[in-house]
């Protein structure tokens, strides 16, 4: 069901932009765009101010000083995972989040239209709607075995999505952004040996649910990834209140592998392998006690067990015109 709610009426007045220094590549020429994207900002009337993240977790207590500073609309600029960190506070508030794409993975910007140019990006939001979304929420295990949760708005995942995202190193994908990507792609591909965990899929209350065995699980909340991934979960969309979820039922390597340059043409297929659901909530075990990774917007957050569902509280996001999430 389509739960996007009615478009606030627009207040920007205020824009706090929280960018990270190091996100994406070509990192030199970031504090130029923030400058230039400021001057954008105050030619159009509003108050700007840029805050630069010095270390992890420093991107989501700059949003709380701007939240407790008035600001009512913040611009995540990087990649998903400064998104992702942002987001974590915004969940729930009247505060606005725009979405500049600055890093290596901009899933969430190319979902909205906003290309890949930032500066281009501030002129599109200066004309956005600010919409109230329905987000994802994960709740997982983290490395001290506490239960933690975290919103979502791209996709979240458990399996080998969520291996292939522990091993990407920081560094490497600044400096070579979407071939590492590929090149790690590949080493899952050909060494992982794709255990099976459980998944308990509950669809509507009072139902019984659906049990599967699956290698990997993804709930997927945009329309579109851009780049080679494109349309991976046909019916997606920020719009749903509804999880909608690639289940690959299978340890084969050659199902993966053809499933995944069919997704590159745009020619993929469902089939009792591979499936394209749509639940209400998804709960994963593992079968043997060994360690499955969990993965929310990119960002590896912990192990199994782990519980996927829509978020009680909505995200207030800028919705440019004629976009399409």
């Amino acid at each position: 069901m389509d739960e996007i709610a009615a478009t606030i009426q627009p207040a920007m007045r205020r824009v706090a932009l929280i960018y990270n220094p190091a996100s994406g590549q070509y990192s030199a020429r970031r504090a130029a765009i923030i400058r230039e994207a400021m001057d954008l900002l105050r030619s159009a009337g509003k108050e700007a101010e840029a805050m630069e993240t010095y270390a992890p977790g420093s991107a989501a207590l700059h949003a709380d000083e701007a939240i407790r500073r008035g600001f009512d609309t913040i611009f995540a600029c990087g990649g998903d995972g400064t998104v992702h960190e942002i987001l974590q506070r915004l969940v729930g508030t009247p505060v606005a989040l725009g979405v500049l794409p600055m890093g290596t993975a901009n899933a969430l910007a190319q979902d909205l239209g906003l290309g890949r140019s930032p500066l281009k990006a501030v002129r599109a939001l200066l004309a956005a709607s600010p919409m109230q979304v329905p987000v994802g929420r994960i709740f997982y295990r983290d490395s001290f075995g506490a239960e933690q949760s975290r919103y979502f708005t791209v996709a979240a995942g458990v399996g080998a999505d969520a291996l292939l995202m522990s091993r990407l190193d920081a560094e490497l994908k600044r400096r070579f952004g979407y071939v590492l990507y590929l090149i790690e792609a590949l080493h899952v591909w050909a060494t992982s040996p794709f255990p099976l965990f459980k998944a308990v899929l509950t669809k509507s209350p009072g139902k019984p649910p659906r049990v599967e065995h699956v290698s990997q699980l993804l709930a997927v909340r945009v329309r579109s990834f851009g780049g080679a991934l494109g349309k991976l979960a046909p019916g997606a969309t920020l719009r749903k209140g509804a999880l909608r979820l690639l289940a690959f039922k299978t340890r084969s390597r050659f199902r993966y592998l053809t499933f995944l340059l069919a997704v590159t043409v745009g020619r993929h297929t469902f089939h009792r392998h591979v499936e394209l659901l749509e639940v209400d909530t998804a709960e994963c075990t593992s079968l043997d006690g060994d360690p499955i990774y969990v993965e929310a917007d990119g960002e590896v957050l912990g192990t199994l067990p782990a519980r996927m569902e829509i978020a009680s509280q909505k995200l207030t996001l800028l919705v440019p015109a004629g976009a399409q999430p």
